[in-house]
């Protein structure tokens, strides 16, 4: 199968794909974390308008979309359609296959409601962070390895889950290895 990986510079979701046989193919404005995967560096959209993929799984910048940044919302309406407008090109590409990823967002309103929330710990990685999946012409996600979450508690009373304060916003936005095998394995 011909697999796109949208807005990906890890790497980490294209090599899982790899990994099973397909040719899978990440694009990002940034240059790839990995050497050892085919990454075009360029516009996703202009990549699925000349290239035909049999799937597209993609994971569209979430700054002006997510509830987390909701405060900044009424600053930010020009990006917030920018961000709204990419988000429903990728869903509208002539792809039979496809999956957005995105967290809790205004994407539930401003399109509809996400056919599924993960999380990763559902697939061995020991971590909340509440994942949203749009989905066209794929089944949803079973869990493959039910983990009790690490959580920390901080002074205050506040929870977050042990990776959210150490790590920065390029490493919250990276698909965990439990997720990423298990589009793989079940998508692939």
């Amino acid at each position: 199968m011909k697999i796109l990986i949208a807005c990906e510079y890890s790497g980490t979701v294209t090599k899982a794909f790899q990994d099973k046989g397909h040719k899978a193919y990440s694009c990002d404005l940034l240059p790839s974390d990995r050497n050892d995967i085919k990454h075009f560096e360029c516009d996703v959209e202009q990549l699925i308008n000349t290239v035909d993929f049999d799937m597209m799984v993609a994971f569209p910048p979430c700054t002006h979309l997510a509830v987390s940044g909701a405060r900044w919302f009424k600053d930010k309406q020009v990006e917030q359609k920018q961000a709204i407008e990419f988000f429903m090109n990728l869903t509208n590409a002539d792809i039979p296959k496809i999956a957005i990823e995105n967290p809790i967002g205004i994407m539930s309103t401003r399109y509809r409601k996400p056919d599924q929330i993960v999380q990763p710990f559902q697939f061995g990685d020991p971590y909340k962070k509440t994942t949203c999946l749009w989905l066209k012409g794929l089944p949803k996600l079973k869990p493959t390895n039910i983990v009790e979450p690490k959580i920390i508690t901080y002074k205050d009373g506040s929870k977050f889950s042990a990776d959210y304060g150490w790590s920065s916003n390029k490493n919250r936005s990276k698909t965990y290895q439990g997720i990423a095998d298990a589009m793989a394995e079940q998508w692939g």
